[in-house]
């Protein structure tokens, strides 16, 4: 045994460590170390570029995301792990591309139907640095999901979890993309698995699906156009130009994870917390629309929905309303009427952008007088 209690066989550790993952739920782990020197220039003309939008804790945190020792003082090895969150329908990809052509339906990412995979994932990975602590003694560490500067994405590659994809999410050809990604700092020193390798080929159809055209090339996101970061991360208006294009999505975007060929194997939930809650998955606009502030936080309360915040809630509505088709539109028109004096400013721009759209149609105009127009 080492002096940290460690075997000296150390290559054997991770197929342990990945083991005890999937007795807690992960689909996948893989161990990696802490140098990413070579990442750092990529992150950094990124950065330059301004596609990080108005998400200033990116630019704050700079090249401290390349290392992690900066982050944990004292982190030598790195556990990345996947969680995946697919519905057990099998059909869900073929109801997720039914729901984005009903425009009466709120189209939700599939990842935020139920709870909030942040703490679900930092839970099972607590778990599993309290079984590395059992076996090999205590160690210092710190989990993460999506909730600090780390760069997972680049992380879980080189431990061997898959590829970068060229919508920049991380793919397996066991598991597509529907799967958090958790990362565990700990300062043993563990032994690396092999990286992944690139298997997206010529493909491109996340680039051709993209809604807004945010993959602006292979590999190359400007989350200033991205449907996931307009609907969350935005907390202003958004930009006219786009909001056509947001079609019904209320929260998130799945489109070029739709289209991936590689998501044909993405595995089911295998852990309850990712079922879809409060109908969330076949709820109309229109009711949504409706919901008050207490009720949006008493049903959304444990989801990643939350944080948006009721306000943000009802102008993303507002855009989808105002997207909606000739079928739907008096409808759109009615719930929309019913927040045109809504006190937030906010709203009420974007309410009156969306009656403005329906009500420049003929149809719009037929029925402007069923909204109060």
């Amino acid at each position: 045994m080492t002096a940290q209690g460690l075997p000296d066989d150390r290559a054997a550790l991770p197929a342990q460590i990945a083991q005890w993952a999937r007795e807690l739920g992960f689909g996948s782990a893989g161990v990696t170390g802490i140098d990413l020197a070579d990442a750092e220039p990529g992150l950094r003309q990124w950065l330059d570029a301004g596609f990080h939008g108005e998400m200033d804790y990116m630019a704050r945190h700079g090249l401290r995301r390349a290392r992690p020792a900066e982050l944990v003082p004292g982190t030598l090895s790195v556990v990345m792990v996947t969680l995946d969150y697919s519905p057990t329908d099998p059909q869900w990809r073929e109801r997720a591309w039914q729901t984005l052509a009903a425009d009466e339906q709120a189209y939700v990412s599939r990842y935020a139907l139920g709870r909030d995979y942040h703490k679900v994932v930092r839970a099972r990975l607590g778990r599993l640095a309290d079984r590395m602590a059992a076996q090999f003694g205590a160690h210092g560490h710190r989990v993460f999901c999506d909730s600090a500067p780390v760069m997972e994405v680049e992380l879980a590659r080189r431990a061997g979890l898959g590829w970068r994809g060229k919508h920049t999410l991380l793919l397996n050809r066991e598991q597509g993309s529907s799967f958090f990604l958790g990362t565990l700092y700990t300062d043993m020193p563990l032994a690396p698995d092999a990286p992944g390798g690139d298997h997206c080929g010529s493909c491109e159809r996340c680039l051709q699906a993209c809604p807004t055209g945010a993959i602006v090339a292979p590999y190359r996101l400007d989350a200033r156009r991205c449907i996931s970061y307009l609907t969350i991360e935005l907390a202003g208006p958004i930009p006219v130009e786009l909001r056509p294009a947001l079609g019904n999505r209320i929260y998130g975007c799945d489109d070029c994870q739709l289209v991936c060929p590689w998501n044909r194997y993405a595995r089911a939930a295998v852990v309850p917390d990712f079922a879809a809650r409060h109908g969330l998955d076949t709820a109309s606009l229109a009711q949504l629309f409706a919901w008050t502030a207490a009720q949006f936080d008493e049903r959304t309360a444990g989801s990643a929905i939350r944080r948006i915040g009721h306000e943000r809630w009802l102008r993303n509505l507002a855009v989808a309303l105002g997207n909606s088709g000739p079928a739907g539109r008096a409808a759109a028109l009615a719930a929309l009427g019913s927040r045109a004096d809504d006190p937030s400013e906010l709203v009420r721009e974007h309410v009156g952008w969306a009656i403005a759209r329906l009500s420049d149609s003929p149809a719009g105009t037929m029925v402007g007088a069923a909204a109060g127009q």
